[in-house]
């Protein structure tokens, strides 16, 4: 598994919101998604996506990651793509 944890750009919520149904369509569409979710800044406001992809290779995840709307919509100022283990829950 692969977590793929991204920070938006600073000032970018509209961008978020605008392509967030886009966002959800590709997770629901692309089926590799185990678990994901926003980060939340101190006011409670989404800054960045933690996505934990079932792929095979970190090109896989990679992959993913440029396909998702949020990337396309350039929302995010730092994309890192990490090998995950699940070991708790």
């Amino acid at each position: 598994m692969f977590a793929v944890i991204c920070t938006d750009k600073p000032g970018s919520l509209d961008i978020r919101k605008a392509n967030r149904d886009a966002h959800l369509g590709y997770i629901e569409d692309t089926g590799v998604v185990v678990m994901a979710g926003p980060f939340l800044d101190d006011n409670g406001d989404m800054n960045g996506s933690l996505v934990i992809l079932s792929v095979t290779s970190r090109e896989a995840a990679l992959d993913w990651a440029k396909g998702d709307p949020y990337a396309k919509a350039d929302l995010f100022a730092d994309v890192r793509i990490e090998e995950w283990k699940k070991v708790v829950g």
